[in-house]
């Protein structure tokens, strides 16, 4: 099977290509025979890390090396997990690519197990780096966010719901701040909670029901405020 053949994309790219139609986002398919050990990179994810097709061959190994050393142990056990049970995954990290400039990217795929054994993964990447760069941060989302722990919490669970849903930084800021505020919850909690559960792979229904939620709180805003309008 040819690289780039239009049969390499995966469930999960098609279950997300909305995401993947921005074009401020850099985004790519991945291929892995677990049987032969291959991996195979479209154009973009070779562009990604900073290479052009021809110039080194992908591997697993060079994958977990471009990864930022704090995200590398986090990335590797939700892959591994996912490795040993099959189905979605996902995970909002950094990527560092050969020139060293750091990439905020969503990976997300899927695993085939059968009978016990690990068959293939397909995949994509989103880069994230552009949108989340050219938005610019009100005055009133720094106070809000507060602590840089918080902060870095929140801009994951942004990044999560902007592959997701394919909106922009600040919708997905209003999103988690209006379910926060029709919910009683804080906001770093519920940001909190949307990434443990986009780093589960065992979670991908949850995720989607959690997603969900989130667009109801904003629906209920939009409806109270055009019926106060009213």
């Amino acid at each position: 099977m040819a690289e780039g053949d239009a049969t390499l994309q995966p469930k999960s790219l098609k279950t997300y290509s909305s995401a993947l139609g921005s074009a401020d986002c850099l985004a790519g398919t991945f291929h892995y025979d677990a049987l032969s050990q291959e991996l195979q990179w479209s154009d973009e994810i070779y562009a990604l890390h900073g290479y052009q097709r021809g110039e080194i061959v992908p591997t697993v190994e060079l994958v977990y090396s471009h990864k930022h050393p704090d995200d590398r142990d986090r990335c590797h056990e939700t892959f591994a997990a996912a490795c040993v049970s099959g189905g979605y995954f996902c995970s909002y990290h950094r990527l560092i690519d050969s020139r060293l400039r750091e990439h905020r990217v969503l990976t997300a795929g899927e695993a085939v197990v059968e009978s016990g054994v690990l068959q293939r993964v397909d995949g994509f990447i989103l880069d994230l780096t552009a949108t989340l760069h050219s938005e610019t941060e009100r005055a009133a989302r720094e106070a809000v966010e507060g602590a840089l722990g918080t902060r870095s919490t929140i801009e994951q669970a942004k990044g999560i719901l902007m592959g997701f849903l394919r909106i922009s930084s600040e919708a997905a800021f209003d999103l988690l701040a209006t379910h926060s505020q029709h919910t009683n919850i804080k906001l770093a909690s519920t940001a909190a909670d949307l990434v443990e559960l986009a780093n589960d792979p065992h979670q991908i229904a949850l995720l989607d029901t959690f997603v969900a939620e989130l667009q109801r709180s904003m629906d209920r805003r939009t409806r109270k405020g055009a019926a106060q309008g009213g």
